[in-house]
């Protein structure tokens, strides 16, 4: 087999398809010329910045899916509707805090997931996340709404459980202390 026909057998079609629709979709114009350039431009991303491929060894979970997301869907209505009182409240000024939380996984793809899943929801942002601790550091806009320090930190467990849930093997959740035995004792 030859060099070009190995190398057009590992492109990324799927990721250059998407990266095209997205540029069209920026443009907000669907053209020949939109959609050239939105393939070229997505054949020199996945061409010229080569990434390291993320290993995935869960699965997913339909029923842990729905739950992450529903749940994704209440923590940005209510955190939203938190931080607009916090901002139309008059001479109330927050109590923010950085708190540091220890994940029980240590999976890059879950540490980036539970990072973005937090710093999506309005009143909380990551500021750092070291992937060989697999510890995250938040800033927390307004600790007494978030129910105190602990209360907070919890939250981010939870969310690193609901992801765990929606995509972890039953390796994975047994590492983290999350799979029950048949006893009904988690290991």
């Amino acid at each position: 087999m030859s060099l070009h026909a190995r190398r057009a057998r590992r492109l990324p079609w799927g990721t250059v398809v998407w990266l095209t629709v997205v540029w069209v979709f920026l443009w907000g114009d669907l053209t020949f010329a939109n959609v050239l350039a939105g393939v070229v431009l997505a054949l020199l991303v996945t061409l010229g910045l080569r990434m390291t491929p993320v290993d995935f060894h869960g699965r997913v979970r339909p029923w842990g899916v729905v739950r992450l997301f529903g749940r994704f869907a209440w923590d940005l209505v209510r955190a939203s509707f938190e931080v607009a009182f916090i901002a139309l409240r008059p001479r109330y000024t927050p109590r923010g805090a950085v708190i540091g939380v220890q994940l029980r996984s240590h999976s890059d793809l879950y540490l980036t997931m539970v990072a973005e899943l937090c710093s999506l929801v309005p009143g909380s942002l990551v500021v750092e996340a070291h992937r060989l601790t697999g510890r995250l550091y938040l800033h927390v806009l307004d600790v007494e709404a978030a129910g105190g320090i602990e209360a907070a930190r919890q939250a981010v467990l939870d969310q690193e459980e609901r992801v765990l849930r929606a995509f972890g093997s039953d390796a994975e959740l047994r590492a983290a202390g999350l799979l029950t035995s048949p006893t009904g004792v988690r290991s």
